[in-house]
C-alpha cells in the first residue's frame, strides 16, 4: 500500500496540544502516512514532538524542510494568521496541503490560497472537524433518510469559532445559505483570561438569522464567553427534530404542546481490542435502527475528535492516491467562514440583509487586514516570502477585530 510522506508545520507547545494529538492520529494511520519532518520556530518543541512520534527531520525553516525531505503532504498546525503564507508556499513547492481551521482570516486570503493550489496542481483539504464527529455523521444520515421529515427550522448556539457550528448545521441540511441578517455588540465582564493570554474586561457577541435555499431560517447566537459556554444546534423537521444528543419523533396525532413525542438518545457502542475500549458505532434505536460505524476501529482510533482527524487525513490520502474528491475541501471551508463574516458585516451595516455569496471585500475583512499589518508589519495579501518569515501570535487578527478563534 502506498504511503504518503507528511511534514507537520507546528509542533505544539506540549504533549497535550492539538498538534501533538494530530501527530498521534497520523502515527496511528501507519499504512497511509509516514512522518518525515516537523517544523517549528521553537526547535525545542520540534525536537520533543520528533522524539515522541519518531519523526526523523526537525526544522525551524519550512522551505528547507520541504527541499530536504520532499513530503507529499504538508499539515499546517501553526497559528491561524500563518495560513496563507504556509499553504501558498507549500503549494508553490509542489506539496498537497491539509490546513487547520479556519481556511483563513478573510476570504481574499482564502481565495489566494485556493488559486495557488489550483495553479500548482496540488490539493488542499481544510481540517474542519465538527461535521465528521460520529454523532454528527449519524445526524446527517437521519436527515438524508427523511426520518424527521422536511427540515423547516434550525437553531444554533456556539460560544466561539462559530464557523464550526455553521458547518455542523450546513452539513446536516445539505443546502446553502442565500442571505444573512446579523446583529451584535460588546458587553463588559469581570476580568477574564483572554484566549491568547492576558485579561479581558469586554467580550463581543454575535447573532443572525440565516436564510437557506429552501427558505428554512437558522437562528444563530454567539453569546458572551461567560457564563455561557455550551454549544448546541437543533434541526426541526415536519416529523420530529434533532437536539443535542437525541432524535425526537412526533407520535401519531401529535399537536403542539401535547407532549406526544418519542425520544431516541444517540447511543455509543464500544468493543474491546487488545485491552482498549474502542468506539464501534453510534446509533439511534428507531425501527429500523440508524447506525454509523467507525471505519477506523482497526487502528484503535476511538475519540470523537480523533475520528474526525482520521477522516480528514484519509480524505487527503484518497484524493492523492486514488483520485477521489476531497470530502470537504476549500470551497466548503470558504462557505462556513463566509457565514461568520456575513453575520458581522451585516451587524456593522446596521443589521441589513447581506446576500450570499459575498461580493467584494467587506468592511470586517478590511479591518482584519489593517490589524494584520499592525501586528506583523507586512501586507496580508502581499509577498508570501515576507509573510512566511513573520513570527505569528496565537492571538489572531480576526480574534482582535471580531472575537472569533
Amino acid at each position: 500500500m502506498t504511503k504518503l510522506r507528511l511534514a507537520c508545520v507546528g509542533a505544539g507547545p506540549d504533549k497535550h496540544s492539538r498538534s501533538r494529538n494530530y501527530l498521534a492520529v497520523v502515527k496511528a494511520l501507519h499504512d497511509l502516512y509516514e512522518l518525515c519532518a516537523v517544523v517549528d520556530p521553537n526547535e525545542s518543541n520540534g525536537r520533543e514532538a520528533a522524539a515522541e512520534y519518531g519523526i526523523p527531520g526537525v526544522y525551524t525553516d519550512m522551505e528547507k524542510a520541504i527541499e530536504e525531505t520532499r513530503p507529499d503532504v504538508v499539515l499546517r498546525l501553526a497559528p491561524t494568521d500563518s495560513a496563507m503564507a504556509i499553504c501558498v508556499t507549500a503549494a508553490q513547492m509542489g506539496c498537497n496541503v491539509i490546513s487547520e481551521i479556519p481556511i483563513d482570516i478573510t476570504l481574499p486570503r482564502a481565495d489566494a490560497t485556493i488559486k495557488a493550489c489550483r495553479e500548482n496542481n496540488v490539493k488542499i483539504e481544510i481540517a474542519e472537524n465538527v461535521w465528521l464527529w460520529p454523532e454528527e455523521q449519524l445526524k446527517q444520515e437521519i436527515v438524508r433518510r427523511g426520518i424527521i421529515g422536511r427540515p423547516v427550522h434550525a437553531r444554533l448556539k456556539y460560544p466561539c469559532g462559530s464557523y464550526h457550528g455553521f458547518n455542523g448545521v450546513r452539513m446536516i441540511l445539505a443546502q446553502e445559505a442565500v442571505r444573512v441578517l446579523g446583529f451584535g455588540g460588546t458587553v463588559e465582564v469581570m476580568p477574564l483570561p483572554a484566549y491568547a493570554g492576558g485579561m479581558m474586561t469586554q467580550v463581543q457577541w454575535d447573532g443572525s438569522c440565516v436564510e437557506f435555499s429552501s427558505g428554512l431560517k437558522l437562528l444563530f447566537e454567539m453569546p458572551p464567553k461567560k457564563p455561557v459556554w455550551e454549544r448546541n444546534w437543533d434541526i426541526i423537521g415536519t416529523h420530529g427534530y434533532l437536539t443535542g444528543d437525541s432524535l425526537v419523533l412526533y407520535r401519531e396525532g401529535h399537536h403542539h404542546g401535547s407532549g406526544e413525542e418519542e425520544r431516541f438518545p444517540i447511543e455509543s457502542v464500544y468493543r474491546e481490542i487488545q485491552g482498549q475500549r474502542v468506539l464501534q458505532a453510534v446509533r439511534v434505536n428507531t425501527d429500523p435502527v440508524v447506525e454509523w460505524v467507525n471505519p477506523y476501529i482497526r487502528y484503535g482510533i476511538s475519540g470523537t475528535d480523533d475520528i474526525a482527524k482520521a477522516a480528514i487525513l484519509e480524505s487527503m490520502y484518497r484524493a492523492v492516491v486514488d483520485g477521489q474528491p476531497l470530502r470537504y475541501g476549500a470551497e466548503n471551508a470558504r462557505r462556513d467562514q463566509e457565514l461568520v463574516i456575513a453575520t458581522k458585516e451585516s451587524a456593522w451595516r446596521g443589521s441589513e440583509w447581506v446576500s450570499l455569496p459575498l461580493s467584494g471585500i467587506t468592511r470586517v475583512e478590511q479591518r482584519i487586514h489593517e490589524v494584520f499589518r499592525e501586528m506583523y508589519g507586512c501586507d496580508p495579501l502581499g509577498d508570501v516570502g515576507t509573510q512566511l518569515r513573520a513570527r505569528y501570535s496565537r492571538l489572531s487578527a480576526q480574534w482582535t477585530v471580531a472575537g472569533w478563534l
